[in-house]
Order: C-alpha cells, then sequence, then structure tokens
C-alpha cells in the first residue's frame, strides 16, 4: 500500500470514529425531543377534537346531569380549563416536577401513586410474558441451530412461527380463560393478587411475541451460518460449543433492537389482554383515562410508557454495542454470503394458503353478509359452512367479505410502514426517540387519538396502526444500517473516492432489500391483528360493517356455547399470517451480493 492510501485509509476511518464519538448526544436529544412532542399532543388532545373538555367530564362523572351553562362554567373554573390549553399543560408539568401529576379529573384522588401501582402491575406481567416468549423463541430456534452447527442447512423456524404469531392475543386471552379458570379451574379467572394471576395473561400476551421472536431470531441464525468466518472456525477445529455461542453473539445484535421493541409492546400493547382478565395495569388504566377524558391520568399514564421506552431502548442499544465490540467502530463486521442452496421445500404452502383464502372469499362474495335469514347461532352445515352469528347471519359471507377490507389494509399498511422504515432508519441517531416512542404507543391508544377527532372509522384505524407499526421496520434498517456501514469493504470505499450517495444507492439499499422485505411480510399478520384488535375494541368499522375484528367482536361472548363464531375469522387470520411468513422465508436463484 502506497503512503498516500495509507494516509487516506487512516483519515477515513478517523472520520467514522469521530462522527461515531461525537454524535453519542444525538439519540439523547431525539428522546427529549420526541417525547415532548407527544406528550403536547396528548395534552392538548381534548381541545383538538373539537369537544368540550368540560361536557366530557360531566358526561364522565354523571351520565343524567344536566349540562347547563352554569355546571359547565362550574367545572372549567375549577380545573382550571376557562385558561386554555397551555395552562393546564404547563401547570400539570410544573407539578410533575415536584413529583405531582395532578388530580384525576374523573376520581378527584391523585394520579401519580394509582399510575405508579398500575406500573408495577404492568412489569411485573411483562417480566413473566417476557419469559414465556423467550423460551418459545428458543425452542423455535433450537432446530436451526442444530441444523447449523452439523452441516446442513439451517433454515428459519416457519410454519410453527407463523402459526404462534398468527394468534390474536384477546382471542388466546378468551380461550385461556375458559379452559384454564373455567373448565379446568386452575388459575383465578380475573384480578391480581399474586404471581398466578399472572400465568394466564403472561400465556396470551407471551405466545404470539414467542413465535414472532423465535422467527426473527432463526432468520438471523440462519444469516450468520452463510458467512465465511465459520469456514476458517471449522477448518481450525474449534468446538461447537464455542462456535455456537459465537454465532450467538453475531446474530443478537441485528435483532436487540426489535426484542426491545417487543419488550415495551408487552408493557403498552397489552391493553385487551389486561381488559380480558381484569387486570388494574398501566395499559387498561391508561386506557380507560382516554375513554373518560381524563386529561392528568392520561398524560401521566402515556409519559410512563415513554420512559419505559426509552430506558428498554437505551438497555438493548447498550447491550447491543457491547456484543459487537470493536467490530462496529473498526469496520470489521462479516459479510454474509447468500445461501448457495436455495430452500425449495414447502415452497408449495403460502400458495396453498392463498388458494384456501381466494376459494373461501370467491364461494362467500354472492352471498349475503347482511341479512338475518338463519336461525340465531345455527350450526355448520353443507349449505352454511361456517355456520350462522348471534343475528343469524351468514359467517362465511362475512368472513369473505372482511377479507377485502382487512387484507388490503394490512398490505397497504405493511407498504406504507417498509417506506416510512427505510427513510427513518437511514438516520438512526437522528430518529431514536420517536422510533422507540411510537413503539411505545400501542395501536389502541392511537386508535383513540384518531376516533376522537374523527370518530371510529375503518380509514382511522388504518391510520392508528401505521402511525405506530412503522418503528420496528425503522429500528431493523437503523440495525442493518449500522452493520452494513461497518463491513471492511464500506470502508474501502470512502477510501477509493466513492461519494455517499454511490455508497447508499448501489451498496447499502440492495444489503437491506432481502431482510426487510422479509421483514414487512412478516409484519403482515401482526398488522392484520392490530387492526382486528381496534374492530374488537369499537375502534374500527361502525356495525353491520363485516370486518374481521369486528365479527370477532360480535362472537366472543359466544365461544364457549358456539365456538364456530370465532374459528371462521380466527381460521382466516391463521391463514394470512402463516402465507406472509412462509412466504418471507422462500429462497430465490437471484440474490444480489453487496460488494
Amino acid at each position: 500500500m502506497s503512503e498516500s492510501l495509507y494516509c487516506r485509509t487512516c483519515m477515513a476511518v478517523s472520520r467514522v470514529r469521530m462522527s461515531q464519538t461525537g454524535g453519542a448526544w444525538i439519540p439523547l436529544i431525539s428522546r427529549l425531543l420526541t417525547l415532548a412532542a407527544i406528550v403536547v399532543l396528548i395534552g392538548l388532545l381534548p381541545w383538538l377534537s373539537g369537544s368540550d373538555p368540560a361536557l366530557t367530564l360531566l358526561r364522565a362523572r354523571s351520565g343524567e346531569q344536566e349540562a347547563t351553562a352554569e355546571t359547565l362554567n362550574a367545572i372549567r373554573l375549577t380545573l382550571g380549563l376557562d385558561q386554555g390549553p397551555w395552562h393546564a399543560l404547563t401547570h400539570w408539568l410544573a407539578g410533575l416536577l415536584r413529583g405531582d401529576a395532578g388530580i384525576s379529573w374523573v376520581s378527584g384522588m391523585p394520579v401519580l401513586p394509582g399510575m405508579l401501582r398500575a406500573t408495577g402491575v404492568s412489569l411485573t406481567l411483562m417480566a413473566v410474558s417476557a419469559g414465556v416468549a423467550f423460551l418459545i423463541a428458543l425452542l423455535l430456534c433450537a432446530g436451526t441451530m442444530i441444523r447449523g452447527l452439523q452441516g446442513g442447512t439451517a433454515r428459519p423456524a416457519g410454519f410453527l412461527a407463523a402459526l404462534l404469531t398468527a394468534l390474536p392475543e384477546f382471542l388466546l386471552a378468551s380461550v385461556l380463560l375458559i379452559t384454564g379458570a373455567v373448565w379446568l379451574n386452575f388459575f383465578p379467572p380475573y384480578g391480581w393478587s399474586g404471581w398466578y394471576y399472572a400465568v394466564l395473561p403472561a400465556l396470551a400476551l407471551g405466545i404470539p411475541a414467542g413465535g414472532y421472536l423465535g422467527r426473527l431470531y432463526s432468520d438471523a441464525l440462519s444469516g450468520v451460518f452463510n458467512e465465511s468466518w465459520l469456514t476458517t472456525w471449522s477448518v481450525l477445529g474449534i468446538s461447537r460449543r464455542h462456535t455456537a455461542l459465537a454465532i450467538i453473539r453475531r446474530a443478537l445484535p441485528g435483532v436487540m433492537p426489535l426484542t426491545g421493541l417487543v419488550l415495551v409492546s408487552l408493557t403498552g400493547g397489552a391493553i385487551a389482554v389486561e381488559k380480558v382478565f381484569a387486570i388494574p395495569g398501566l395499559g387498561r388504566a391508561t386506557l380507560g383515562a382516554a375513554a373518560a377524558g381524563d386529561l392528568p391520568a392520561l398524560q401521566t399514564g402515556v409519559l410512563i410508557l415513554l420512559l419505559l421506552a426509552s430506558a428498554i431502548g437505551m438497555l438493548t442499544g447498550g447491550m447491543r454495542r457491547i456484543l459487537l465490540g470493536r467490530a462496529l467502530s473498526l469496520g470489521a463486521v462479516p459479510v454474509p454470503q447468500p445461501d448457495a442452496t436455495p430452500e425449495k421445500q414447502r415452497a408449495w404452502l403460502p400458495w396453498l394458503c392463498l388458494s384456501v383464502l381466494v376459494v373461501m372469499v370467491l364461494t362467500g362474495l354472492p352471498r349475503d353478509p347482511l341479512t338475518s335469514e338463519y336461525l340465531r347461532l345455527q350450526s355448520p352445515s353443507f349449505a352454511l359452512p361456517f355456520g350462522a352469528d348471534a343475528m343469524g347471519r351468514d359467517l362465511l359471507a362475512r368472513v369473505a367479505r372482511g377479507t377485502f377490507s382487512t387484507c388490503l389494509q394490512a398490505l397497504s399498511v405493511s407498504l406504507i410502514c417498509l417506506l416510512a422504515g427505510v427513510i427513518t432508519g437511514a438516520f438512526p441517531r437522528a430518529m431514536t426517540g420517536p422510533i422507540e416512542v411510537t413503539n411505545a404507543l400501542p395501536p389502541v391508544i392511537a386508535g383513540l387519538v384518531i376516533a376522537a377527532i374523527n370518530g371510529p372509522t375503518a380509514t382511522g384505524a388504518a391510520i392508528a396502526v401505521t402511525a405506530v407499526s412503522w418503528a420496528p421496520l425503522a429500528a431493523h434498517t437503523a440495525a442493518l444500517v449500522a452493520e452494513i456501514r461497518a463491513r471492511p469493504y464500506m470502508q474501502m470505499l470512502a477510501v477509493i473516492g466513492v461519494g455517499a450517495l454511490r455508497r447508499n444507492v448501489f451498496y447499502v439499499f440492495p444489503a437491506l432489500a432481502g431482510p426487510l422485505l422479509r421483514h414487512a411480510l412478516l409484519r403482515l399478520p401482526g398488522i392484520a391483528l392490530a387492526l382486528a384488535s381496534l374492530g374488537f375494541l369499537g375502534l374500527g368499522a361502525s356495525p353491520p360493517a363485516p370486518e374481521w375484528g369486528r365479527v370477532l367482536a360480535e362472537g366472543m361472548p359466544y365461544i364457549e356455547r358456539a365456538p364456530w363464531s370465532v374459528l371462521a375469522p380466527a381460521g382466516a387470520l391463521a391463514l394470512l399470517s402463516v402465507m406472509a411468513v412462509t412466504m418471507s422465508s422462500l429462497r430465490w436463484k437471484k440474490t444480489v451480493r453487496a460488494g
């Protein structure tokens, strides 16, 4: 190497190190700014919705009292609402600095003690649910690890992981409640008085999360097994135990941000499960405050959710940097090699699922989804394949009509989230706050905000899910971009004069395409479940629209005596999930080689 080239190399590496060191404060500023923006937005929500906060509080306190001008003015004077939204927001923030989160507008009790108790309950539930999720993910990854260490093809977990991911949490919670608490009488059906109260809700939360994490981890492991350094280790005779530990350490950094997001979602996204089991957790308390217009409680709940998200994000980010070590700063991250033997097994599975969905739609479209022409909860038969619901309507017709709206909305939201994730993930430090904060807000809270402004609609549900579902893709993009830019050939591109635009277009983006497309497909069933959850809670399409979530909500009260009322929409969700996940795992003959 000539002296000139050597100097240029040293300068390039020095610039990379300086940029990494000098920009360490950017994520902190991003978190603080995003946190402030969300708190301000929530604080101004009663005024942004166009409704009178005093009237909302009157209805929450007493549904029978007449809303006279004198009564409304008395409420405004008592709570300081006559001075406008900014005064209420600044007064709440000033009290928060003194350890006082204000007085509940509905109960008249201090907000902070109750919210801290609810946070303790949610953290306990999150810890147990995380244990369940990690155990399931470990079992799903075991086959990938064993096959890879034995020299075989390390394929990601497919069908079983997709099936677990497809289970709606609120439906799983109801099934577990009936079987574990009612039929078997092993666990308490509701409330919170000890660790055994967390078993059933933790299973309801942990099983879908474990399927999702198992798929991500096994996909990361299969990618590591294609890296060239493993061949060198095999030739040197390094033991399988040390090789397995090195593989795990290499695979974890890429999925560590997503692990943090899943942990946050176990706290903020457990609202439906907490509602089913009547658990006094943070999500349920925040949902109740939002529905009642209790602004101090709503602000405090959202603030605690965001603080938890930031803490977990910083913890997982620090663990990721520890796992990568000096390889990240020195530009020595290994380059994965494309699989030379594309996977052909089970290539028929996604097409089979798609065919079943198409046949179901084509069979159900000519049927009337709104007319009550059958017996109430009539059982399935040849003329009525899926049975009838509680109003005597054809379930096949309703599920088939709902397939169009749910699937098309889920696909549109997935593509928009993929685009937003790529754009925001390209600036990982500046977008740290929005990524963590957005994931901390479950779709239900976003749905409440949208519904408070425009009312419950299918479009509003899609907007709410889009607003909070791009964060995992952005976090994945940020992690991949950091690792791709730390590869040796990327360091040399800057030395030989390749500009930043060309590096991104011809080297970074092609290396991102495969993993992000697979992740977007993997997110498709989760987005469909989020849309169904909003419909289940009454925040989606208005009745009698045949949307999957609404069909599930209408059948949930009769799940014990008429299980077919929920099997049809739940089966359609499972088919969509298996189709998306197995299609994302297909290997194509033409692969893009980075570098």
